[in-house]
Order: structure tokens, then sequence, then C-alpha cells
């Protein structure tokens, strides 16, 4: 028997940051005042309870989409594949106050039927959000959301019904970076794999 290789395990500090892998790429949907239709993107979110299901995303005041929220108590998110990761970041880019972004990308706003808010036709996963609670934590305020719907292309979904991540091709965010990934490749059986 050959000689046991003993890894280190030592690891370097990077003190705190707003590091944590994957970080989602969300576009969040909400209707100004006006009505028009707006779309940003977000990175500090994630599903926060099960039942009922509630997802939560962290948006700085100074945003447009914050007031929107405050105001209609209402969100989506929408979930971009990798045919339109480039989108997904111009809608971080700029702001929903002075530009028109589904004009400006071609892409549609299509109206939740459940909440007040849009989101967008051509992503092929939507999650329609009615506000929970909202939590103030410093520079982020926390929008925690009751799911209402979650709505899926029929295509982005396998036999038995759930959906297929190979065909929706989420994109994810590496924010030390700042780089955009695509997900990876299948390793296991969650609930099952790690049976000793």
């Amino acid at each position: 028997m050959g000689a046991i290789q003993l890894r280190s395990f030592m690891k370097k500090s990077l003190g705190a940051k707003t590091l944590v892998f994957p970080t989602p790429v969300f576009v969040v949907g909400t209707y100004g005042k006006d009505g028009k239709p707006n779309v940003m993107t977000a990175s500090w979110g994630g599903i926060c309870c099960s039942q009922p299901p509630c997802v939560a995303v962290s948006l700085r005041k100074a945003t447009y989409t914050h007031s929107n929220i405050v105001e209609r108590r209402a969100f989506t998110i929408s979930i971009p594949s990798e045919e339109h990761f480039k989108h997904a970041d111009y809608f971080g880019l700029v702001s929903g106050r002075a530009e028109d972004k589904f004009a400006t990308t071609g892409l549609t706003a299509a109206r939740s039927e459940l909440v007040d808010a849009p989101y967008v036709s051509e992503f092929g996963m939507v999650l329609e959000c009615k506000l929970a609670h909202t939590f103030e934590l410093g520079l982020h305020t926390q929008f925690v959301a009751y799911i209402m719907d979650v709505k899926v292309e029929s295509g982005l979904l396998k036999a038995d019904g759930n959906v297929d991540i190979s065909q929706l091709k989420p994109v994810i965010f590496a924010p030390d970076s700042q780089a955009y990934h695509a997900t990876g490749s299948f390793l296991g059986k969650a609930f099952s794999i790690g049976k000793m």
C-alpha cells in the first residue's frame, strides 16, 4: 500500500464580505407609480421558507425597484437562461427611472395574473410573489414574499413534472470576481447519494 498523502486544510481569512457560492441571478419585476413595467437584476436572495413557500430578495433603497415594491407590495422573479445573461446584466446597469428596459432590449413584459407585477415573458421560469415582510438590514432592505405561483415553460419540465435544470440553463453570479457562470453537470441525487 502506498503512502497516504495528507491534505492541508489551512484557510486564508478574506474578512467579512458578501461572498457565498452559488449566488443566483434574479430579475425582479415591478410596476412603477405610472404603471410602467420595470425589471432589475439582483443576486442577494433565495428561498427562505418551505411552508408557506417564501423567497427573499434584498435591495438598496436607492433602486427604483425598492420603491415600487413598497408601493405595490408585489414583485416577480424571472430566471434568465444562459441565452439571456447579457439582458440580465443590462437590467442591473441602468435605472428604470431613466430607461424603459423592455423597449431597449425588445423583450416582452407580461402581466402576472396573481400579483401586481410584470415578468419577462421570454425567460423560462418566473415566481409570482406577494410581499409578506420587510426587514431593514443596513444598506439593504430585505423583502420576504409569499410565492403565489411558479410558472415554467412546458419544454423545460421533465416527465415527472420537475424543472430540468439542464434545459432551463440558469445563470449564477460570482460576487468576488463579478462574473457570470453557467451551471455545472449532474453530480448525484440529493437525500440519497450521501447515505453511508
